[in-house]
């Protein structure tokens, strides 16, 4: 029963068919009492000769969304009949009538069913891995039956889930039905299937098995790789399903059950669920009304067809909204129009994206050459150079040209919204919309409050970035903001460990054998080293003790930007974006040591890793402090969808608690001794040591 005594499972027989009602809201996850009740549910029908076969459907927006995972890891009571365990021998046919999700337990529980059926907009998927487990519900054994082993792998090892025309395609599902009204849809197909036996058990297939071959996970294992490193959940993922094509069904259940066991309690799935559960957390702005009215955003612009503009054009695209793509600049709106074509392209040639949905993608996007074309639209994202007086030209402009209640949003990434927002006589309707590059690609979404936006403005914000299924995080004003800000000290340190006798590849190394794709001189490459020149300039003007990078700077002024010029931190051949180690590079660092005095010595891997980590750590504190984030866990958040942390890492301040605030802050201390104020230790980061708390559990004082 729910807190209400409302049954979580409802069992109505209805012109001879048993529906067992799934009704645990929200999403009908496989919670307390869930479980039983169909079991129940079964129990009663299998016992009533009136019933000739069963619905299996959700209540609500969605079949089962999967299992409750907030028990994971505690010690679960382990059921004593499970529901896979009860559906499959069923004497009579059960249907699984799926909308919304069918993920996780829902979909293993829908191929314990022996049909499924489901309507057009339903989604299934196996994404266990994404938080650190495997299926343990029969997934890993029975979706190979279906798919074939090459198949389940890919669906199983990348969680993604999959539309219900695909999955029919696939054979997951037997039909689609309009879902006009599924449940006398699902009852219709129980009659027509009730009488056919032998009943289709997916245990009993092996027809697709025998597609196996060894060179199926060696290839497997390859792709992964490198982008898996350090997550045990893939390789388990892996070993299940050879389990599957080499060992009889009941056998590779219990291979399952013992991967599954191995992984539940362990640091990396505590990681990937705190991310999971820190993802959902970081919509939650407190003192927001929930019923408030927010403007509408049905029609958008873009000014400035630059690589950022034309990334945020593709993202409204993407999600369906029309938007108007502006610039000064002739030119730069036709090369910008070419290089959306030419991405959307690319996804095309790779499989990933049909041609029809490119036409349909590409046609959203409407070039203008005049701000006053763009006048009508509902909100406007300006996307020009990031310098001050370029974007109050551009928003005195925006003021005048767009309509009294569209919104203006800036994507500075580190600009005072306030200074913008001045220029404008609706102060209140600014906002910050950081995107991060490719703005297409990256999840995260950061939203800036300025001194005077409103309410509405933010709330306005922070759903349109869910509309195109980004991770929107509140920021408050300040110099970079959250993300790039609590970003700075790693980025400042990750150049003062050279000065101080690092080496790039030692950096990069270390960086990603802790679980980075690729280290942070590697990225600077890819992205150029002249992106933040501009802005080190700028704060070395602001402040006569800014530290700034010399050895950054030497490298931009001597030509070496990175991949674009064939040589940054490290050497590329033509054609090729292999880093080579350059002994020039290291020439300049001499160099730039000497002119400067610095002192350099033999660095430990442990000091490369916590140099960085913690002066982040460390930052995040004084962000906290001064209530511009409302979460250490949105900022963990912001991390892991914003610079590519390690997910099975938590975030900055997750793993932080691995090391443990005392530590951190006594080594932090240490350095402030020797190394002077930017190592000076944050007073809540003290208060935290000190009384043994979780850098993960601080919250500030923000309240909207």
């Amino acid at each position: 029963m729910a807190e209400n005594d409302k049954p979580v499972v409802r069992f109505d027989v209805n012109d001879g068919i048993g529906v067992i009602t799934i009704d645990y809201p929200p999403v009908n996850a496989l919670g307390p009492g869930v479980g039983d009740g169909i079991i129940e549910s079964l129990d009663k029908g299998e016992a009533d000769p009136n019933v000739k076969a069963f619905v299996l459907i959700g209540a609500g927006r969605t079949f089962i969304a999967g299992a409750d995972i907030k028990g994971f890891g505690k010690g679960r009571p382990k059921p004593k009949r499970r529901t896979y365990d009860a559906l499959d021998p069923a004497s009579k046919p059960i249907v699984a009538a799926i909308h919304g999700y069918a993920l996780g337990g829902g979909l293993e529980n829908a191929l314990a069913c022996h049909y499924r059926i489901a309507v057009p907009s339903a989604k299934i998927g196996l994404p266990e891995v994404l938080i650190g487990v495997i299926p343990g519900g029969g997934g890993t054994q029975r979706l190979p039956r279906i798919v074939g082993p090459k198949t389940a792998l890919d669906l199983i090892v990348s969680g993604r889930h999959v539309p219900a025309p695909e999955a029919k395609e696939l054979g997951i599902v037997d039909e689609i039905v309009p879902g006009d009204d599924l449940l006398a849809e699902a009852i219709a197909f129980a009659k027509k299937i009730a009488d056919v036996r032998p009943l289709p058990r997916v245990r009993d297939r092996s027809d697709r098995l025998a597609e196996a071959t060894p060179e199926i996970f060696e290839a497997k294992r390859k792709e992964v790789a490198r982008r898996t490193r350090g997550q045990p959940a893939v390789e388990n993922a892996i070993k299940a399903v050879e389990a599957a094509v080499s060992k009889p069904f009941d056998e590779g259940i219990a291979i399952e059950t013992a991967l599954f066991a191995e992984l539940e309690s362990s640091p990396e799935a505590g990681a990937m669920r705190y991310a999971f559960f820190s993802e959902r957390e970081i919509a939650r702005l407190p003192g927001m009304p929930r019923d408030i009215k927010t403007p509408e955003i049905n029609t958008i612009a873009v000014v400035g067809a630059g690589t950022m503009g034309g990334g945020i054009a593709m993202s409204f695209a993407d999600a369906g909204l029309p938007v108007k793509l502006a610039d000064a600049s002739p030119e730069v709106l036709e090369k910008g129009l070419a290089r959306i074509k030419a991405n959307y392209e690319t996804s095309v040639k790779r499989g990933s994206l049909s041609q029809d949905e490119m036409d349909a993608r590409f046609g959203r996007i409407e070039p203008v050459e005049t701000m006053e074309e763009i006048g009508d639209c509902d909100a406007v994202v300006e996307a020009v150079f990031e310098r001050m007086p370029v974007k109050k030209e551009v928003f005195a402009k925006l003021d005048e040209v767009m309509k009294d209640d569209a919104l203006l949003l800036t994507n500075t990434s580190a600009l005072d919204i306030d200074e913008i927002a001045a220029v404008t006589k609706r102060p209140e309707m600014v906002a910050g919309t950081h995107y991060f590059v490719p703005a297409n690609v990256m999840k995260l979404f950061e939203v800036v409050q300025g001194s005077k936006s409103s309410r509405e403005t933010i709330a306005a914000a922070m759903k349109l970035g869910r509309d195109i299924n980004k991770i929107s995080g509140w920021a408050g004003n300040c110099d970079g903001f959250v993300a790039n800000r609590s970003r700075i000290p790693f980025n400042l340190e990750q150049g003062l460990l050279i000065e101080d006798g690092a080496r790039p590849e030692q950096v990069d190394k270390v960086m990603v054998g802790f679980g980075y794709p690729v280290g942070p001189f590697a990225v600077n490459d890819m992205s150029g080293l002249d992106v933040s020149y501009d802005t080190r300039k700028r704060r070395a003007a602001a402040d006569p003790n800014y530290r700034g990078l010399p050895v950054t700077d030497a490298l931009v002024e001597a030509g070496r930007l990175g991949q674009k010029t064939g040589a940054g931190w490290y050497r590329y051949e033509p054609g090729d974006r292999t880093p080579h180690v350059d002994p020039e590079t290291q020439r300049i660092i001499q160099q730039v040591a000497e002119e400067r005095g610095f002192e350099q010595h033999e660095m430990t891997d442990t000091e490369v890793l916590h140099r960085l980590l913690f002066s982040s750590i460390n930052e995040i504190c004084k962000i906290l402090e001064e209530d511009k984030a409302i979460r250490a866990s949105d900022v963990d958040v912001m991390w892991l969808n914003g610079f590519g942390f390690p997910r099975y890492r938590g975030g900055p301040m997750y793993w932080g608690d691995t090391v443990g605030a005392m530590e951190i802050y006594n080594q932090i201390a240490a350095w402030h001794q020797r190394y002077g104020d930017r190592w000076k230790p944050s007073q809540l980061l003290r208060d935290i040591a000190n009384s043994g708390g979780k850098l993960r559990e601080i919250k500030s004082n923000v309240t909207l």
